[in-house]
């Protein structure tokens, strides 16, 4: 890949970081396996801490929610996300009645949290899949992470993550930008299965001036 990376600044020396990995190791697996730990040290990292303090907050719109996007690389076609929930996004979903279980379709995910906290619960189809607008699901975790932790979501597994507490802030690294194209959705109450676009992707810089 011709593409240079300047390095001036946290996102820089993540993107940096993460090309020569993705030289490196053509394995999709064990790529974003070994991402883990580049990602730790990027949320651990003073500036950017500082720095999301200025975020705006995601607001969900029209049925989607929102995304910030600070960088998509021409070369590799990962992202680099932040998500920021205030109190007006949090009380938001809790009175929302969908349940908001869902999958990424074929995107992996790392969801790394940088303040706050959240249940991240993950589940499981046990159905037959025979019907295209029906799923039954089994939760098989329920994991309350803060900030410096790290979840790898892998393509079509089913998740969500629960706020807990007055505001979230997190960094999501994508194998491709989201938003263009639908995921899958699931309620548990009803078993009804369906699909709609993923977050609307709001350009945003890291470090405002």
């Amino acid at each position: 890949m011709s593409t240079v990376v300047k390095v001036e600044n946290a996102l820089d020396l993540f993107v940096a970081e993460t090309r020569e990995l993705f030289a490196k190791e053509p394995d999709v697996e064990r790529r974003w396996a070994a991402l883990t730990p580049v990602l730790a040290k990027f949320l651990a990292d003073p500036e950017v801490i500082a720095a999301s303090k200025n975020w705006p907050e995601c607001v969900p719109a029209e049925g989607r929610a929102e995304n910030l996007i600070f960088y998509e690389d021409p070369d590799y076609g990962f992202v680099v996300n932040g998500l920021t929930k205030g109190p007006g996004r949090i009380e938001h979903d809790r009175q929302n009645t969908n349940p908001h279980m869902h999958d990424h379709a074929h995107l992996y995910t790392l969801y790394g949290v940088l303040d706050g906290n959240e249940r991240v619960e993950r589940y499981k189809r046990v159905d037959d899949r025979s019907r295209p607008d029906y799923a039954e699901i089994e939760r098989t975790a329920d994991v309350l992470v803060g900030p410096g932790e790290i979840d790898l979501v892998k393509p079509y597994e089913i998740h969500r993550e629960v706020s807990v507490g007055k505001e979230t802030v997190a960094l999501i690294i994508r194998s491709a930008k989201g938003g263009g194209f639908n995921q899958g959705r699931y309620d548990p109450r009803t078993n009804r299965y369906w699909e709609s676009l993923g977050p609307r992707q709001t350009p945003c810089e890291m470090f405002p001036r």
